[in-house]
């Protein structure tokens, strides 16, 4: 069974930062803040960051338990529904319906 992440907040377009824009966001505010991975700036960028989570390469064990937590605060600010309770969990399942999964 596949986990889905909804928001009722979500918007209609999707939200991509420019080079400048990502300059412009403080560490803190991403997933991985040493790496600059995965910021978390709304709902939309949460959700991304959920589904590609196990697409980030070259961080530790470490990086990804604290990006969880990261994530997992960003999901309950901008109400976005994660129920995983750990970073191993995601990447397990398709997060979205996918032809080619079935």
């Amino acid at each position: 069974m596949a986990t889905t992440h909804t928001s009722h907040n979500s918007h209609s377009s999707s939200h991509s930062l420019s080079t400048e824009d990502r300059k412009e966001i403080d560490d803190s505010k991403y997933a991985f803040p040493k790496q600059r991975k995965e910021p978390l700036e709304d709902a939309s960028h949460v959700r991304n960051a959920i589904a590609r989570f196990d697409q980030v390469k070259d961080v530790s064990d470490q990086d990804r338990e604290q990006a969880f937590h990261r994530i997992k605060a960003a999901a309950k600010k901008f109400d976005v529904d994660m129920p995983e309770t750990s970073w191993h969990q995601l990447g397990k399942q398709p997060h979205t319906a996918n032809s080619a999964h079935k």
